[in-house]
């Protein structure tokens, strides 16, 4: 597993070198950026030279998460209470192409930031499946992929906590539209949260593996805590993990609001990496 983490942590301030170097200086081979305007601002042509002068500048891959907030619409600015609001697979058509533009607008950072790949989320929390979800995912991969793969951007879907996204109905997703360049972001949080669980998660997706969203809940709600903090057993995962492919990207997702500073993501980043060292060191045990 490649060690990354999430600008999730920061989410809450404007991302600037510092804080990518906070994240570096734990361990983090990756980094996945957020694509939040209040964090970072991707229509800004100046911020994203920025961003990108860092990632050439150290020897540090680089993946997206898509915009999840409607920040510049009806809803207003972002808080920190503010709920996910833009959906691809919408049932109001305009809301779906409104949506996927945000994506898009994000994804052309990609020009100048050396994306690997964008995490897309189908639907928002308790999104029901049906055949409308089935027939709005796969219009929605599509054009998102047909705008990325030109950038170099593979397009990864995630299991979120709805039921168009459970592993069983991903595998559905991609069947049926032929996506076999499309992979899976497997959120393990997520996973632990489902009533298949992690073991499950695993054994059915493997095969479109691409990304590991790593955090720790105690299995009432997604508290996207450090690994270790909650009740996932994380000697299990490594044991998961070990079957990946090694370059296969283990991104730490913490949540915003643990009032962690840049030197206390340092510290834990390079303790989490060091864990799950120890415990893929430890599995024969």
């Amino acid at each position: 597993m490649q060690p990354g983490i999430s600008t999730h942590v920061f989410l809450q301030q404007r991302l600037h070198p510092g804080l990518l170097d906070a994240l570096h200086q734990g361990g983090a081979q990756i980094i996945e950026i957020f694509a939040a305007r209040h964090h970072f601002e991707y229509t800004d042509r100046s911020i994203v030279r920025e961003i990108a002068a860092w990632f050439r500048s150290n020897e540090v891959a680089a993946t997206l998460h898509q915009p999840i907030y409607n920040e510049g619409g009806s809803d207003g600015g972002w808080s920190r209470h503010l709920a996910p609001t833009l959906n691809l697979i919408d049932p109001e058509k305009s809301r779906r192409i409104d949506a996927m533009d945000e994506v898009k607008r994000a994804i052309e950072a990609a020009e100048q930031i050396p994306f690997r790949s964008v995490t897309l989320h189908l639907g928002l929390k308790d999104e029901r499946w049906n055949t409308r979800a089935l027939e709005n995912s796969l219009t929605a991969i599509e054009h998102l992929k047909a705008f990325a793969q030109p950038l170099g951007v593979q397009v990864l879907v995630e299991n979120l906590q709805n039921d168009v996204t459970t592993p069983e109905h991903l595998l559905e997703i991609l069947r049926t539209g032929h996506f076999d360049n499309v992979g899976v972001t497997l959120d393990l949080g997520h996973a632990h949260l489902s009533d298949g669980g992690i073991d499950a998660a695993f054994e059915l997706l493997k095969p479109r593996i691409a990304e590991l969203h790593l955090h720790d809940n105690q299995g009432t709600k997604d508290d996207h805590l450090w690994p270790g903090s909650g009740k996932i057993d994380w000697k299990n995962v490594a044991k998961h993990v070990a079957i990946l492919p090694p370059a296969t990207p283990g991104i730490l997702e913490i949540a915003h609001d643990l009032e962690e500073t840049p030197e206390t993501v340092t510290r834990k980043t390079s303790e989490a990496i060091s864990n799950h060292l120890r415990l893929t060191e430890n599995l024969d045990d």
